[in-house]
């Protein structure tokens, strides 16, 4: 149980606040096909190599615009430009455990249309930063614009592979059959819209913790010396001999496992 002091649970004013209100959001599960990857410059991809694996995905960068959307008043384009970047291994064969270390980059865009209020005012304050890409034509630009904010986990790579196509250059008139890494991407995000708004809330009072920061004044070898011994990692258990994880029924000690299975409780009494 924590020492800290109990913060008083009576109402004792009302009080006003900014926060970020959410005016809209929404989730999207992307299946993002065959992505052109752009290999780095110290990474080359020969003729010999066939086979390209995957070791991990990751989003380094997303570029976000925000446009008023014309004749839907309130509603805003959200253009966002993801820039991934990916560790691959490429062989030769399949039956070879020599790899070829690729890293490259992949770039995907992707336009939502996400409510965000009408506010078509100008704000001016002291914080010079919210304004700094504002100076020039302010005239024309709208300050105020809603916030948005883009949440992604880590990237699924579901496919990758080495192929062939037809891609037009700028030293070519026709199409060239180009080798390059193609990869498909599975990408769960949450972009929100918000806009700064001032909240009437109830106020209690400030709550002044009161446990105090201490740091162990044991030495590490003390420490070290409470430590379990950890049995299970030199010897393994079997799986027919593993303990499924059981939860209590009633208190005489039954429990039923998780697949189903019913257990007898086992009294260590006995």
């Amino acid at each position: 149980m924590s020492d800290s002091k109990k913060c008083p649970d009576f109402f004792k004013e009302a009080v006003s606040i900014e926060t970020q209100r959410i005016f809209d959001t929404c989730s999207e599960r992307d299946c993002i096909s065959e992505l052109p990857v752009c290999l780095d410059p110290c990474c080359c991809l020969t003729e010999c190599m066939n086979i390209i694996k995957t070791r991990c995905v990751d989003v380094s960068r997303v570029c976000i615009a925000v446009n008023p959307v014309p004749f839907k008043c309130g509603y805003y384009s959200v253009d966002i430009t993801y820039t991934f970047d990916i560790k691959m291994d490429a062989y030769e064969n399949s039956c070879t455990e020599e790899c070829y270390p690729l890293t490259g980059s992949a770039v995907w865009n992707k336009r939502v249309i996400l409510y965000g209020a009408n506010g078509d005012i100008k704000t001016f304050s002291s914080d010079e930063r919210r304004h700094r890409d504002n100076k020039d034509d302010c005239c024309c630009k709208v300050i105020n614009k809603p916030k948005v904010t883009v949440s992604v986990v880590t990237p699924i790579a579901l496919e990758t592979k080495i192929d062939c196509k037809r891609i037009k250059t700028a030293s070519s008139c026709e199409p060239i059959l180009v080798k390059g890494i193609y990869i498909t991407i599975g990408l769960f995000s949450v972009i929100q819209l918000t806009r700064p708004v001032s909240l009437l809330i109830p106020s209690y009072d400030y709550c002044i913790p009161g446990k105090e920061c201490c740091s162990p004044a044991e030495s590490p070898c003390e420490i070290f010396s409470k430590l379990d011994f950890p049995t299970e990692q030199f010897f393994p258990c079997p799986v027919d001999e593993k303990l499924c994880s059981c939860e209590k029924e009633d208190e005489k000690g039954s429990a039923l496992c998780e697949d189903g299975a019913d257990n007898e409780f086992f009294d260590e009494s006995q």
